[in-house]
């Protein structure tokens, strides 16, 4: 037989250079990431224009591909990590972490079972356990799965729910939410096969919080009609406000009520590790289970959601698998094969970023950060406030603030004012100079700010708003011309 000659090698020293090559433009990515523009704009005809092409038969020199990357894909991509990205839930990752998914990818370590990767398994567990204990989880009984991000790890909250609390025969079930609840968990579950008419949205109250008389009336009728209220969604940091429901309550519900409590912590979870945060998360200590996301307030890159449970033998009694492919690789009880505890079964090793990053920095440099963030929105809320132009429409909470244009000195109508915000964020999104969106919030339009960047500093947020008062009165000098 021939050799093979198709070997999908280079050689060491191509390697080496290759390797640097990739090293040396993340590095300057991180050094320099605040001269650059976090905003991205193209159409799909410009992107078209630039990529699309049939697969090459043939292959090119590594470093030309790696260059061409470089120069038309990372710089038409957002960059999330960003300190002027103001919007959505920023990704201010960290080196270290970037290193750690490296190394993970680089040895390709599957990170399904234990008798494929025991470290990998394990570290998964000691980061786990690590969480348990923040979030007051019980140590020995709870457990957890890392996921690649929130929507996957309410996905199998719920799914875990369906199970324990239904078995096979789902079809009174009841699932309750407010209409502050993340996107991602009614994605959940439809996915998983519930019906409309199985999903209670309770409206909130006056300060957007699930309201607890609305969810007691609910549940009761429900119950009357012969209904079986199954599992409650509470948010611990929704995405319009960082407000957080009122866990306390809601536990004493649904423990009273027997309902599975899970609460969607993926945004303000991680808040907990400062003061004003842990006080706000009062009660998260007693959901059946929780979903974090790493990827946002833990300073990961993506992809890196968590579940954790209060019981980890929910999680294997509702996803444990026995094919005979497998048969050979159970190993003891103690030797977790987390393919048993969540959908996936080829799994990355995402603990090790998380691992790697806490042990480099410590977690009292994740507390001072996060408490940075924190305190930075409430100094951009006094600042508002000591303004005529501008007006807070939600106060900071966990590190999100909500504000409009509204200059006490005019008298403008609230389809002018929605128009004249609506111009503000998308003059600024062209300048690509701040990434800053919309949101509706009684339904008048608003800016948001989520300022979760440590490396977001004061003077990146003045030369915003010195920015959006430009475009503000642009918009002040179009309206008053037609009047």
């Amino acid at each position: 037989m021939k050799n093979n000659n198709a070997r999908l090698e280079l050689s060491k020293e191509e390697m080496k250079s290759y390797g640097y090559q990739v090293v040396d433009a993340i590095v300057e990515h991180h050094a320099n990431q605040h001269e650059k523009l976090p905003v991205a704009l193209g159409s799909r005809e410009e992107m078209d224009s630039l990529f699309l092409e049939e697969a090459p038969e043939k292959g090119s020199d590594p470093s030309q591909v790696l260059n061409f990357v470089l120069e038309k894909v990372m710089t038409n991509s957002a960059n999330l990590a960003h300190p002027r990205s103001f919007s959505f839930v920023p990704g201010p990752s960290n080196y270290v972490s970037v290193m750690a998914d490296a190394l993970a990818t680089g040895y390709n370590i599957f990170s399904g079972g234990w008798a494929a990767s025991p470290a990998a398994a394990e570290l998964e567990i000691v980061t786990i356990q690590w969480l348990l204990k923040i979030f007051g989880f019980p140590k020995r009984k709870g457990g957890g799965i890392f996921t690649s991000g929130g929507s996957m790890a309410n996905l199998t909250a719920v799914a875990t729910a369906r199970r324990i609390k239904c078995g096979d025969d789902f079809s009174k079930a009841v699932i309750y939410l407010s209409d502050q609840a993340h996107s991602s968990n009614i994605k959940a579950i439809r996915v998983l096969g519930f019906k409309k008419e199985q999903i209670r949205i309770i409206p909130t109250d006056s300060e957007l919080k699930f309201s607890v008389n609305k969810l007691k009336n609910c549940i009761a009728k429900d119950r009357l009609e012969g209904l079986y209220p199954l599992c409650l969604i509470a948010t611990a940091g929704t995405t319009n406000t960082g407000t957080v429901d009122p866990l306390v309550e809601l536990g004493k519900i649904c423990k009273k009520e027997d309902i599975w409590f899970h609460i969607d912590g993926a945004y303000g979870g991680a808040a907990i590790l400062s003061q004003k945060g842990k006080q706000a998360m009062k009660g998260i200590e007693k959901a059946d289970s929780l979903t974090v996301d790493p990827h946002k307030w833990f300073f990961q890159p993506y992809e890196m959601g968590c579940l954790l449970v209060r019981n980890h033998k929910n999680l294997s009694h509702t996803f444990t698998e026995k094919p005979e492919y497998l048969r050979d690789i159970e190993g003891n009880t103690s030797e977790i094969n987390f393919y048993d505890h969540g959908i996936q079964l080829t799994r990355r090793f995402r603990a090790l970023k998380f691992y790697m990053s806490l042990k480099t920095f410590g977690l009292k440099e994740f507390r001072d950060a996060i408490t940075y963030n924190i305190d930075l929105a409430e100094e951009v809320e006094t600042m508002l406030r000591g303004s005529k132009s501008w007006e807070v429409v939600y106060p900071a909470t966990l590190a999100v603030i909500n504000f409009r244009y509204h200059p006490i000195n005019k008298k403008y109508s609230e389809k002018e004012l929605d128009k004249i915000n609506q111009y503000i964020s998308g003059k600024v999104m062209d300048s690509r100079k701040a990434m800053l969106v919309t949101t509706i919030l009684n339904g008048q339009i608003v800016l948001r700010m989520c300022l979760i960047n440590p490396r977001t500093t004061m003077k990146d947020i003045t030369d915003t708003f010195d920015l959006c008062k430009k475009y503000a009165l642009e918009i002040e000098e179009q309206l008053a011309s037609k009047v």
